[in-house]
């Protein structure tokens, strides 16, 4: 094993490496500087030449042809978000706190007019973090930047775990992006991919010639569906590796959240296999152990290195305790992406209404097992790519329906215990399906449903953040209350959402474009209340069907409350409620 470099003319046997006696090839270069490049050469057991290799764990990569590493120094960066993290300190419980995700793939959101091209990460901080705090937003939630080199793999086929891609700058101009994300308020997640990785020559595939970092059998090594390899999570040297990783982007970048990509292909033997294709555990069964005690690990160090940082999974199956703590036998996760809730009521919004009534429970088991985990509601992009279509093609009837189904599910959506995550364009209605070879369509703001649908996004992000009702009890059984989840004839929903000092924001839902005049729903406290949000207003492109405008309770005790208010519904659209002063 040998280091060659620009600086050797890519010469193998300048550099040579020495093997240690604990199996290491170690070796020092006094002469490197700041900026070189770097690959390593190796030889197999017949001493025949491999590909050249990327360093696994180098911290900045050159983009093809090369991929070498480049020689990278971390300590010249000097961070100015020492107040965000502070306050970040003084109040660990995220689980309280509001939590608004905008997803985003760095290299789609916005191009550059004059060269048609993404923009870098200096660019993406003058542009996309205002945008992002104008809408209310909490959160950045960023595809891998892990280096990867194919950009249609959207970074999940990473090489470089320990490297922000290159394609937007380097790790430095990076650091300034998370530094004034965090001066503006926002927190910054990443993804991270600890579940595959790709079989390119440069990475470590094969990196001897062997299976060093991945299951030598097929069976439990190879992904079928991904076409990439499987870490060995039952070797020290790869289960290091990884935990290295994930908290190294927690120290050298000042990340505030993981998000572990395909969980669920971790825990199982037989994810996408059929009978025969997997090989069991030790007891006969199809759970992984070897990855489970990984993510266990990993959430440990995470936790005790880092309290700030809190972790998500992206787990598919009811596999228990996912966000419970080690301590009660579970994963360690501070969340989980509840796909239930995702996979249920998008099949429901997609239904014409007149078929609604037949799927009422779409919508309401959620709340079944809804205290089972600690949940993010997740609309990412992998619902709106591979043919699924955007989110308003999803939706069904003319224009005027599709804009009011989409507005009527983000009001359901922000309403429903659980935080919150969307993926970029969802925000103003994009039509079109998510390309990431191509900008957002922001042309769309000039139609009047798109702008209205950012308008409402925009206020529903300022409500939710304002209103503890609608976040702080999110995993608290006292912060939920059915009104009304029977109504199937006439698909409409009632439910109330509260404080840990009992305020209450009564949400109802219209499923069907038929306006509900006099509907009767309960309130608690008698009194004058007001709608502080309404999707079919004119301020959001709807057709502002006559609501009222004030709305006093009465002394008829109407489900379960001991007063009740009568509200005209509109066609297709969700009221949010709040009462102004009591009597």
């Amino acid at each position: 094993c040998s280091v060659i470099t620009n600086n050797n003319n890519w010469d193998g046997r300048c550099l040579p490496m020495e093997k240690t006696d604990c199996g290491h090839f170690v070796l020092v270069v006094p002469d490197i500087a700041v900026g070189d490049t770097y690959k390593f050469e190796l030889k197999n057991a017949a001493g025949h030449s491999l590909p050249h290799k990327s360093d696994p764990v180098g911290f900045y990569q050159e983009q093809y042809p090369s991929f070498a590493s480049v020689v990278y120094d971390h300590d010249q960066y000097e961070w100015q978000d020492q107040q965000f993290i502070l306050e970040q300190s003084a109040n660990k419980n995220t689980y309280s706190k509001p939590m608004s995700i905008y997803e985003v793939h760095l290299g789609s959101w916005r191009f550059k007019q004059e060269s048609n091209c993404p923009l870098n990460y200096e660019e993406l901080a003058e542009q996309l973090i205002p945008y992002v705090v104008e809408m209310g937003y909490t959160h950045i939630e960023v595809l891998p930047v892990s280096e990867h080199p194919f950009t249609g793999s959207w970074g999940y086929q990473p090489t470089g775990l320990f490297a922000p891609t290159s394609r937007f700058g380097d790790p430095d101009q990076f650091k300034a992006f998370v530094d004034k994300c965090h001066q503006a308020g926002i927190a910054v997640i990443v993804d991270w991919v600890p579940a595959h990785f790709p079989s390119d020559p440069h990475g470590l595939a094969k990196f001897d010639g062997t299976s060093v970092y991945e299951y030598d059998d097929p069976k439990k090594g190879w992904h079928p569906d991904w076409q990439s390899y499987i870490y060995d999570y039952g070797k020290n040297t790869v289960r290091q590796f990884l935990v290295a990783s994930a908290m190294y982007w927690c120290d050298k970048f000042h990340i505030d959240g993981i998000r572990v990509d395909a969980v669920a292909s971790m825990l199982y033997l037989d994810y996408s296999r059929n009978e025969g294709e997997w090989i069991p555990n030790v007891d006969g069964g199809n759970h992984n152990y070897e990855a489970i005690s990984l993510l266990k690990w990993l959430n440990q160090e995470i936790h005790h290195h880092f309290p700030n940082v809190m972790t998500i999974a992206e787990e598919s199956t009811s596999f228990a305790g996912v966000s419970k703590p080690l301590d009660d036998g579970g994963l360690g996760f501070d969340y989980k992406w509840n796909m239930g809730w995702m996979h249920d009521s998008l099949m429901y919004i997609s239904k014409d209404p007149l078929h609604r009534s037949h799927h009422h429970n779409d919508l309401t088991f959620s709340m079944v097992y809804h205290y089972d985990e600690h949940f993010v509601l997740p609309i990412s992009h992998d619902e709106v790519v591979h043919g699924k279509g955007s989110m308003i093609r999803k939706m069904p009837g003319d224009e005027w329906q599709k804009a009011a189904n989409h507005k009527l599910f983000a009001a359901y959506m922000y309403a429903h215990p659980g935080k919150k995550l969307n993926f970029m364009g969802s925000e103003f209605s994009q039509f079109e399906e998510w390309n990431h070879d191509k900008e957002l369509s922001w042309s769309a703001l000039k139609n009047v449903n798109n702008k209205g649908m950012q308008s409402l996004i925009k206020d529903l992000n300022k409500q939710y953040k304002l209103l503890p009702a609608l976040h702080q009890l999110d995993h608290d059984q006292r912060g939920f209350e059915w009104l009304d989840h029977t109504d199937a004839e006439q698909s409409i929903l009632a439910f109330k959402r509260m404080s840990a000092t009992n305020e209450e924001v009564i949400v109802i839902c219209n499923f069907t474009p038929v306006p509900r005049n006099d509907y009767r729903v309960g309130v608690s406290t008698a009194g004058n209340y007001e709608i502080i949000i309404n999707t079919d207003s004119e301020y959001y492109a709807g057709s502002n069907y006559n609501t009222g405008l004030s709305l006093k309770s009465s002394p008829v005790a109407w489900q379960n409350e001991t007063n009740s208010l009568m509200v005209n519904l509109p066609p297709l659209s969700a009221l949010y409620i709040k009462i102004v002063d009591s009597l």
